[in-house]
């Protein structure tokens, strides 16, 4: 199975990388882009063939080491 994580930082958290993005791009000529929001996506193959159990393993992960639940969101796809 294959499982893709996004990882954005929760509302309200000032994402430094994508102003930065932003002020980029408008420099560059692209004036439209009003808000730039920058994550992460990791993607996991895995050898577990239950779904649900490999949802709540990659959920786990999430929460121990690919994503700092203080200041982040995840998803995770399974496929």
């Amino acid at each position: 199975m294959k499982a893709r994580v996004t990882v954005m930082l929760k509302t309200g958290v000032l994402d430094v990388q994508g102003e930065a993005v932003r002020r980029a791009l408008g420099t560059l000529g692209f004036e439209g882009v009003e808000a730039v929001r920058q994550g992460k996506v990791i993607e996991l193959d895995l050898a577990a063939t239950d779904k649900a159990a490999a949802e709540a393993e990659v959920k786990a992960m999430c929460e121990k080491l690919l994503a700092n639940t203080v200041i982040e969101k995840y998803s995770v796809e399974i496929a």
